[in-house]
């Protein structure tokens, strides 16, 4: 049931009253170059149902062939999440009926998956650190996706049309699945975000996937369940589907924890239910809950089990980097920044540019004002992540070497990477195409000095009666007639020489 938020519990009352326990199930949409079971491309974005062929759209007769590359990120994400790597599991069929599901069951894995009892150490705002256990870590296909025409909601309650687009069947996924989350009490929705976003950190830093939760490659599941103070057995717990940001991590699982409440001190029954998450903030109801019964899941028979031998699980456990927090926080003391500052490279997505891009030689102030500053405006023009703009680590490391050479003034800069994010080569070649590189030459800077000072008598005697600071009257003359191309300081030496 949906409870208006008037009649929702005072969120001091719920946890005066009950303890919440907390399920989180988060899946994984991994970036490789096909699909889990065929060869067809996984390319988020692609004209709908362009990616597609008789396995992914279960067409009779065809075959799955396993994805090794799946199954090595399966094992590698595993490890991170100090789970324990089985040396046998197998896929199983999840049969349902959807219409996004064209073989009308899902290859997943169910009572053997690849990983298991794993452990995440998750770092809070306040800098404490909360150990969140790991159920599992299992392989399964992705759905195709549905897309409701006619409704406000742009749900399937009111709809008129509803289209099918089954690019994204197929697409490999990792579902990672908590055991029970409890004792977190008054801050158990600040915990659910903070799981949440360790885990995308952690699966960006391992490279397996983009973890773009607005695109859906990221989705949680928030089970939320509430007992009474002091009572041992759980109680019954809603599942909200396909949370798709951090923030709405933490508000689905308050707003469940209020909403239980106050069915619950109203003398009503929490109903096991699937519920859908609206991004002002409540939670509606969606169907019943299944069982594992319901999907009669049996060993899918056209796929061998998966035995991982222990060597290729320690090479990959070489593979493993350092955790994002931890990398995090050496960088931090490195650089001397506030955690304002951290935290903001860090939500816009470019850190790792910044932490290349120093690796390629650049300061750390000047590839932060790079990537933080101009750069972080075009991704936002262009609507696209910064990462994703055609621009290298090592491509701003040469601008900024240019800068530092006197090649470059910091406006000509601006200007030669305009040029690099529109294709036309390397910075020095855009450079030396559009006749960017700073004059320093006396002779030529003389002559634009003579015409202005010529052209600003006035400014001159101001000058020569003591009133240095008018020189960048002439300077900012110098400076237009050139077109930028002037080095300034330069100017300046030459205007007050001539002055004097």
């Amino acid at each position: 049931m949906t409870v208006a938020a008037s009649e929702l519990l005072d969120y001091d009352d719920v946890i005066a009253r009950y303890e919440p326990v907390l399920g989180l199930e988060v899946h994984v949409e991994l970036s490789t170059a096909t699909k889990m079971f065929c060869g067809c491309a996984n390319r988020f974005g692609a004209e709908p149902n362009t990616q597609v062929c008789p396995v992914c759209l279960g067409l009779p007769g065809s075959l799955p062939v396993l994805n090794q590359q799946a199954v090595e990120s399966a094992i590698r994400i595993g490890l991170a999440l100090n789970c324990e790597i089985v040396p046998w599991c197998r896929f199983a069929r999840k049969n349902y009926f959807y219409p996004d599901m064209p073989k009308n069951y899902q290859i997943s894995q169910y009572d053997e998956p690849i990983a298991i009892n794993g452990h995440l150490d998750v770092p809070l705002d306040d800098g404490s650190t909360w150990r969140v256990d790991i159920e599992r870590a299992h392989m399964e296909e992705d759905t195709g996706k549905l897309t409701h025409i006619g409704s406000d909601t742009g749900r399937i309650e009111g709809a008129t049309t509803s289209l099918i687009d089954y690019n994204r069947s197929g697409v490999p996924l990792i579902e990672i699945v908590t055991k029970p989350i409890e004792g977190a009490g008054a801050r158990a929705p600040e915990i659910a975000r903070a799981y949440v976003t360790a885990l995308r950190d952690l699966l960006r830093g391992l490279g397996v996937s983009d973890v773009r939760m607005d695109q859906g490659s990221m989705r949680c599941d928030s089970n939320v369940s509430l007992k009474p103070i002091g009572q041992a057995e759980f109680g019954t717990r809603t599942e909200t589907k396909n949370v798709n940001s951090l923030k709405s991590v933490e508000v689905a699982v308050r707003y469940e924890m209020r909403r239980q409440a106050a069915v619950l001190e109203s003398g009503g029954r929490v109903i096991q239910e699937t519920r859908h998450f609206h991004e002002d903030g409540y939670t509606s109801p969606g169907r019943s809950k299944e069982t594992a019964q319901d999907y009669r899941y049996f060993p899918e028979p056209d796929l061998e089990p998966v035995a991982p031998d222990a060597e290729l699980v320690e090479r990959l456990r070489k593979t493993i980097p350092e955790l994002p927090w931890v990398t995090r926080k050496r960088i931090q003391e490195e650089w001397g920044v506030s955690d304002e500052v951290m935290r903001d490279l860090v939500n816009i997505g470019a850190l790792d540019l910044i932490a290349a891009t120093v690796e390629q030689g650049a300061s750390s102030e000047a590839a932060r004002a790079w990537w933080g500053n101009f750069l972080v405006q075009k991704a936002n023009e262009d609507g696209v992540a910064v990462s994703d703009l055609p621009i290298t680590p090592a491509q701003v490391a040469a601008v900024v070497k240019l800068v530092d050479d006197g090649k470059l003034s910091n406006k000509l800069a601006r200007e030669v990477v305009e040029g690099v994010l529109a294709g036309e080569g390397e910075p020095e070649q855009v450079m030396a195409d559009r006749g960017l590189e700073v004059v320093r030459d006396d002779s030529a800077l003389q002559a634009a000095v003579d015409e202005a000072l010529a052209a600003n008598p006035d400014v001159v005697e101001k000058i020569r009666g003591g009133k240095v600071q008018a020189a960048g009257a002439i300077v900012g003359a110098v400076m237009k007639a050139t077109k930028g191309q002037a080095d300034a300081a330069r100017v300046r030496e030459l205007v007050l020489a001539a002055c004097s």
